[in-house]
C-alpha cells in the first residue's frame, strides 16, 4: 500500500499528465477558493473545475453548476445570460473555469453562489485533486461524454506499480491571475462595502446585495387605490441600462413618500436594495420576468455625470398593418405620421372625474391608418402642439412608446399613465417615414384598421341586416355600425348603485347594496363605504328605415345619449323628486339620428338562447363622411 503522501504524489501526477495529454498546458485549480467565496470574497477571480452540470426543470431555463477547487465542491446557478456557453460546449463536465464575476447568495438557509461572467481556460479535463462530493442525491455523473475514451473515474493507486510516481515532482505553472482593481471607496469595513453595479439582465431573486445603474424611461401617475386592506398610494417608474436591460419599479405607501419627487425621467440613477417579483404582463409589458418593489431601506442616487453609453430610450415600432392581429389590451410601440387631429374634448370618468379626450390619426407605409386616443394632460401637451402643426399644413412624426390596443370598434391604440409620446423623434423610423410622406406616401389614402371601411370586424348595416343575416350567432361575436335614430329609453331602472373600489387598476363597479342606514356593502370587495358611484344601464329602442330593435348602452354610451352623469339624473329623479325635470331631460334626447357601434352576441338567459346588441360608442352623424360612404356603396353595386 502507497502512503499517504505516495497517494497524493501519484493523484496530482496522474491529473497533470491526463490534462497535459488534453490540453498540452499544466492547471492548478485556486487553493481554498470554494470557501473564501462562502465567507464573503467575491473580488478574487478563481480558477474552478465543472464537475456537474444540470438543467432545472423551471419556467425559465436555468443550469445548476457544481464547482471544485480540487478539496471543496458547492452548487452554483449559472445566470441566464451564460446559458449559450453550455448549449455550444464551451462549458462542459471536465472544464476548467476562472470566475471574473459572481455573487454569493442565501436562500433558504443555503449558500449559493451565482456566476454572472466567466471564462473558460480549459474546455476539458480529468478531475483535479480529491474534491468532496455532495451529500444530497444529485451527484455527477460517472460518465464524462468529453473524456475522449479516457475513463472518467479517478485513478486507483493500490492498483499501479509505476514507482517513478513516488520521486516524480513536475514543475506546474500557476494560473494567470489579473490584478486586483482597487477602487478609492475610503476606510470601511467589510460588510459596508457598496454593492457591485450588475446588468439588469442578471438581476434574480436569488442574489443579496445588488446595484443597478440605469436611466427612467417612463414614470407612472400617483395612484391611489382602497381594497380591503384599507386605502394606498403605489407608482412605477421603468428603467432602462447600458446593455439595454429594462425592469420596472414599483414603489407603495411610504416608499412613495420617500422616492416619488425623486425621480424625474431621463435622469440616470444607481439604485440598490429591495425585492424582486415575478413581472404581471397584464400591467408590464417589459421584457423582463421580473419586477423591482422598493423597500424603505432602499437607496437611490442621482448620477450627476450624464451617462452616454446609457441611451435615452429603446423602441420596438410595429407596423400598423400587423395591429389588425394583435389581441386586446396588447401594449406595443408604434410610429406613424399624423394625418388629423381632432379637438379635445371633456369626458366624465367612471369615477365621475372629468378628464378630456382627443383621437388623432397615424399612418405609415404599410399603407394602413389607426386612431389614437388620448387622455388626460396628453391632450393639453403634445396633443395641443400636434394639432398646432397640422393645422399649419405641416405631418409630424409621432412615435408612441407603451401603448394599448383596443378593439371596441375595429382596432385603434389607446395612452395609459406610463405611455410617452415623441414628435418628430431623431431617429432612423422618423426619417424613413419623413421619406416616404414627402414622396410616394404624399397623396397615398391608407385602409383604416379604426373606422367602418377599414376592418372586416366593424361594417355599416341596417337593422333588418343584423336579423336577416343571423349576426352575433358565431362563436365570435360581430362588430357592426348603424346609422339609426333614438326613439325610446326606459326610464325605470336605468341606472344602478356600484362600488367605487378599485382593483388594480381598475374600478370594481359591481353592483353593491345597502347596509344599515347609511353605508353599502360590496360582496365581491367585502367591503363597506359612505357613498357608492352610480352607473347607466340603458335599455333604448332604435330605428331606422328597414325596422326596430332594443339596445343595451351602459356608462359612457348612457353618457353620451343623455349628455349628464347618472348620478345627475338620479338625484334628481329619487332624492329631489323632479320627475317633470327627468322626463323633459329624457324627451329632449330623442329622435336624434347618431351612429351606433354595436357588438352582437348570442347568450344564454337561463335555458334560452338570445341576441344581445350591446352600443360600446355612440357619435353624431357626420354628414360629410355619411355621404361618402354612401357614395361609395353605390360604386361597388
Amino acid at each position: 500500500m502507497f502512503s499517504q503522501v505516495s497517494r497524493s504524489h501519484f493523484n496530482r501526477f496522474f491529473t497533470i499528465k491526463h490534462c497535459a495529454r488534453l490540453t498540452q498546458m499544466p492547471v492548478n485549480l485556486s487553493s481554498n477558493a470554494i470557501p473564501a467565496i462562502l465567507a464573503g470574497d467575491t473580488n478574487s477571480k478563481p480558477l474552478l473545475q465543472v464537475l456537474e452540470i444540470k438543467l432545472l426543470g423551471t419556467s425559465q431555463e436555468r443550469y445548476r453548476l457544481i464547482l471544485s477547487d480540487s478539496v471543496s465542491t458547492q452548487q452554483t446557478m449559472l445566470a441566464t445570460q451564460l446559458n449559450d456557453r453550455v448549449k455550444t460546449g464551451a462549458v462542459q463536465n471536465g472544464s476548467v473555469v476562472q470566475l471574473i464575476e459572481y455573487i454569493c447568495s442565501t436562500v433558504q438557509n443555503r449558500k449559493i453562489i451565482v456566476v454572472l461572467n466567466m471564462e473558460t481556460i480549459i474546455p476539458q479535463c480529468e478531475i483535479i485533486g480529491n474534491p468532496n462530493m455532495p451529500t444530497e442525491s444529485d451527484t455527477i455523473s460517472s460518465h464524462n461524454p468529453l473524456s475522449n475514451g479516457i475513463s472518467s473515474t479517478r485513478p486507483n493507486p493500490t492498483n499501479t506499480t509505476n514507482n517513478n510516481t513516488q520521486t516524480y515532482r513536475p514543475t506546474v505553472q500557476p494560473p494567470y491571475q489579473p490584478p486586483p482593481v482597487y477602487k478609492p471607496h475610503g476606510a470601511i469595513t467589510k460588510n459596508e462595502a457598496p454593492p457591485r453595479i450588475i446588468p439588469i439582465s442578471v438581476l434574480n431573486p436569488y442574489q443579496g446585495r445588488w446595484a443597478i445603474k440605469a436611466r427612467v424611461t417612463a414614470k407612472g401617475d400617483l395612484r391611489r387605490y382602497n381594497n380591503a386592506k384599507g386605502d394606498g398610494k403605489v407608482f412605477s417608474f421603468d428603467l432602462l441600462d447600458s446593455d439595454s436591460g429594462e425592469i420596472r419599479v414599483t414603489c407603495f405607501n411610504s416608499v412613495v413618500d420617500k422616492f416619488y419627487d425623486t425621480i424625474e425621467v431621463g435622469k440616470v440613477y444607481v439604485i440598490s436594495k429591495g425585492s424582486l417579483k415575478p413581472a404581471k404582463k397584464n400591467f408590464n409589458h417589459l421584457k423582463n420576468e421580473w419586477e423591482i418593489f422598493l423597500e424603505s431601506s432602499s437607496t437611490i442616487d442621482l448620477c450627476p455625470d450624464e451617462d452616454s453609453s446609457i441611451p435615452q430610450q429603446q423602441f420596438s415600432f410595429k407596423p400598423i398593418s400587423e395591429i389588425e392581429t394583435l389581441e386586446n389590451n396588447s401594449i406595443i410601440d408604434i410610429i406613424g405620421i399624423v394625418t388629423s387631429v381632432n379637438p379635445s374634448v371633456p369626458i366624465l370618468r367612471k369615477n365621475g372625474m372629468e378628464t378630456q379626450r382627443r383621437i388623432l390619426t397615424l399612418k405609415d407605409q404599410s399603407n394602413k391608418s389607426i386612431e389614437v386616443t388620448l387622455w388626460g394632460e396628453f391632450c393639453n401637451r403634445e396633443g395641443q402642439t400636434l394639432q398646432e402643426l397640422v393645422n399649419s399644413g405641416l405631418t409630424p412624426v409621432l412615435a408612441v412608446k407603451s401603448g394599448k390596443v383596443n378593439d371596441f370598434t375595429g382596432k385603434s391604440i389607446t395612452t395609459l399613465s406610463s405611455t410617452q409620446l415623441f414628435i418628430d423623434p431623431e431617429s432612423s423610423e422618423s426619417n424613413t417615414l419623413r421619406i416616404w410622406s414627402n414622396t410616394s406616401g404624399k397623396n397615398t389614402t391608407p385602409q383604416s384598421l379604426s373606422r367602418e371601411t377599414g376592418s372586416k370586424t366593424e361594417t355599416r348595416k341596417t337593422i333588418s341586416q343584423i336579423k336577416d343575416q343571423g349576426l352575433g350567432r358565431s362563436e365570435k361575436p360581430d362588430w357592426v355600425s348603424i346609422k339609426a335614430t333614438l326613439i325610446f329609453i326606459k326610464t325605470d331602472n336605468f341606472c344602478y348603485t356600484a362600488c367605487p373600489l378599485t382593483i388594480g387598476d381598475r374600478k370594481c363597479s359591481k353592483k353593491v347594496t345597502k347596509s344599515g342606514e347609511s353605508k353599502w356593502q360590496c360582496e365581491r370587495c367585502n367591503a363597506e363605504f359612505e357613498e357608492c358611484d352610480y352607473r347607466y344601464l340603458l335599455q333604448c329602442q332604435i330605428q331606422d328605415h328597414t325596422g326596430l330593435t332594443w339596445v343595451t348602452a351602459f356608462q359612457e354610451c348612457g353618457e353620451e345619449i343623455l349628455g349628464c352623469p347618472a348620478k345627475d339624473l338620479y338625484v334628481m329623479k329619487y332624492e329631489q323628486g323632479d320627475d317633470d325635470g327627468f322626463g323633459e331631460l329624457v324627451k329632449s334626447r330623442l329622435f336624434a339620428e347618431v351612429v351606433f357601434k354595436l357588438k352582437i352576441k348570442e347568450e344564454m338567459y337561463g335555458e334560452e338562447q338570445r341576441v344581445k346588441i350591446t352600443a360600446v360608442k355612440v357619435d353624431k352623424v357626420d354628414y360629410g363622411s355619411d355621404t361618402k360612404f354612401l357614395l361609395d356603396s353605390i360604386k361597388m353595386r
